[in-house]
């Protein structure tokens, strides 16, 4: 016989902000009599003393419950990066005979003259990616890369510290030239810092799942899923979820939710001390006084989990070896239970399928301009065009990523960019 504590929550003083959050969880009033509730405010963490008085009758369940747990051990090891063996080709030894081999043929394909300082660059970057033990991860975003643009999947020229890498470039991983613009490989890939590489590669919105198919025929059902994510509770949302089941009224929650500073990182702390209507509404009492004791309770905390919109992992092994998961009661999709940042201590590396509706809208453009003009390729158009530079200037930028805000394009009038750099400048500074 043992003795056990169902736990629901650590304070007795907790109970109350319990309830409120099954109410929250179950979109029932407080004052519902038929909604789901515990029977009373008796499932909190209980003291040493507290249980042996609750099982006086029985002494040796408490004595059961304590030999048990001193003989139970648990230590979780830690693996490096948990990745899928890619499988070379005959004629090659390993992995990382393979990238060295495609890489230089890459090279040699970008460039029309592989230079010293060329040669140089991509053997420093080999090194570094193959002592770190992430050859494969580069065989296989290059792998799903060349596989959607194969189906005719339009695919990113590269974004993030990933486009600063030579290797990626001579893989066709991405489409940006680090050494004409100058980019830091040890941004995406430090020897002096342990961390995973992460590419962030764009494709067409459209498409986007296909390519996330493949994976999974390729590598398994049971080592590739999406990543969960988990929507907390914020001081505004908390506030008006809480208010919302005490049955205060739309209006009086909205009032009160304005009352709170839209800052970035705002919580109800920061947000009592520059606001005295809320210090004087709390003052108050009754259910503004409650309102406020569950809401600064449950603040912070998970209120509903969905899919990351990019993340995905690929396992060496079936993933429930590394971390628990779960399907998408909505759309059916298997995704780990753990968050993007709790993967990398599993082994497992995150590598994100960035769906972007421009691509989506440059591929459909094409489409009509190869009506008249089948031959045409957005990849023979000049980077440094002047017409295109000259309708920038004017601020004429709708439907171009990252540039059609009405703040963005008061800049570009003001700054009349004329090349790809002032571009890149000009993105920075703004963001």
């Amino acid at each position: 016989l043992v003795a056990t504590n169902d736990i629901h929550y650590i304070e007795q003083s907790d109970a109350n902000a319990h309830d409120l959050l099954l109410c929250v969880g179950t979109n029932a009033k407080k004052h519902d009599p038929n909604r789901m509730r515990f029977p009373n405010d008796q499932f909190y963490l209980k003291s040493r003393e507290e249980m042996a008085s609750l099982f006086s009758w029985v002494p040796e369940a408490i004595e059961n419950s304590v030999r048990i747990a001193q003989r139970c051990n648990l230590e979780i090891q830690f693996p490096g990066p948990q990745l899928p063996v890619f499988e070379v080709p005959s004629g090659y030894e390993s992995p990382a005979e393979y990238l060295r081999s495609l890489s230089r043929e890459g090279l040699a394909n970008r460039f029309e003259v592989v230079t010293e300082k060329l040669t140089e660059r991509l053997e420093y970057e080999l090194e570094v990616i193959i002592s770190m033990g992430f050859e494969g991860y580069f065989l296989i975003v290059m792998d799903y890369i060349r596989w959607a643009k194969q189906q005719g999947i339009p695919v990113g020229p590269g974004r993030g510290s990933g486009a600063g890498s030579l290797v990626a470039y001579a893989l066709d991983i991405t489409n940006v030239d680090p050494i004409k613009y100058n980019l830091l490989f040890e941004r995406f890939l430090n020897p002096e810092r342990v961390s995973m590489p992460d590419f962030d590669i764009d494709f067409c919105f459209e498409r986007r799942g296909e390519v996330i198919n493949y994976v999974t025929e390729k590598y398994g059902t049971d080592r590739v899923a999406q990543i969960a994510t988990f929507g907390t509770l914020k001081a505004k949302a908390v506030v008006k979820d809480v208010a919302r089941v005490l049955d205060i009224s739309f209006e009086e929650s909205n009032r009160i939710a304005k009352m709170i500073p839209d800052d970035l990182g705002m919580t109800l702390s920061k947000a009592f001390a520059q606001s005295p209507d809320l210090v004087e509404l709390e003052k108050k009492g009754g259910v503004y006084a409650e309102l406020f004791d569950a809401a600064r309770r449950l603040e912070g905390m998970a209120r509903h989990i969905s899919t990351h919109a990019a993340g995905v992992v690929i396992g060496r092994e079936n993933l429930t070896r590394y971390v628990p998961l779960y399907r998408d009661a909505r759309t059916g999709a298997i995704s780990t239970q753990y968050s993007m940042e709790l993967l990398e201590p599993c082994g497992l590396v995150k590598m994100d399928f960035l769906g972007l509706k421009t691509l989506t809208l440059i591929e459909h453009a094409q489409e009509l301009i190869r009506v008249k003009n089948p031959a045409f390729s957005i990849e023979e158009i000049d980077e440094e065009d002047e017409a295109t530079f000259a309708m920038l200037g004017r601020g004429e930028s709708s439907a171009i990523f990252q540039f059609e805000s009405p703040g963005m394009q008061n800049v570009l009038k003001e700054a009349k960019p004329g090349t790809i750099e002032d571009l890149v400048a000009l993105n920075a500074l703004y963001r």
